[in-house]
């Protein structure tokens, strides 16, 4: 029954109900919670390797060498920290969209290479690359 007044008459109820909305809601809850994990799965597969030839370069890059002894080198001219800074700003004004490839000696600490990669970036070079050597017989 509903509530009523003084006159016995059943007045409207302007409140909404929202027990069917819930009941909606956790339906839909539920079945996101089932489906999601499958979503995120996917397919093994085992892909083919191969050997290619390097990309034809259009211009000539910059190659950029770090030794194991932490000695830098643009185009094989060894410079210190603050000259090959210099020598990077003077190569991008010339030519800005120039590619750089990073050579690394594999003994050279992850940091040591991120710094270098760093001030690349700083001096306002968009396209790195990584100078590495296919693996022999894919030990790792």
């Amino acid at each position: 029954m509903g509530p009523m007044r003084g006159s016995g008459r059943k007045r409207l109820v302007s409140e909404i109900n929202v027990t069917p909305m819930v009941d909606v809601m956790l339906v839909l809850l539920i079945i996101f919670m089932i489906t999601a994990p499958m979503m995120t799965q996917g397919l093994d597969v085992d892909l083919p390797e191969t050997t290619s030839k390097s990309l034809r370069q259009e211009e000539n890059p910059i190659v950029v060498t770090l030794d194991d002894k932490g000695v830098i080198s643009i185009n094989e001219i060894h410079l210190a920290r603050e000259l090959f800074i210099q020598e990077l700003q003077k190569e991008f004004k010339t030519n800005p969209k120039q590619p750089i490839f990073l050579r690394a000696d594999k003994k050279v600490a992850y940091g040591h290479v991120v710094i270098l990669m760093s001030d690349i970036k700083a001096v306002g070079f968009d396209k790195i690359g990584m100078i590495t050597t296919p693996p022999e017989n894919n030990k790792l």
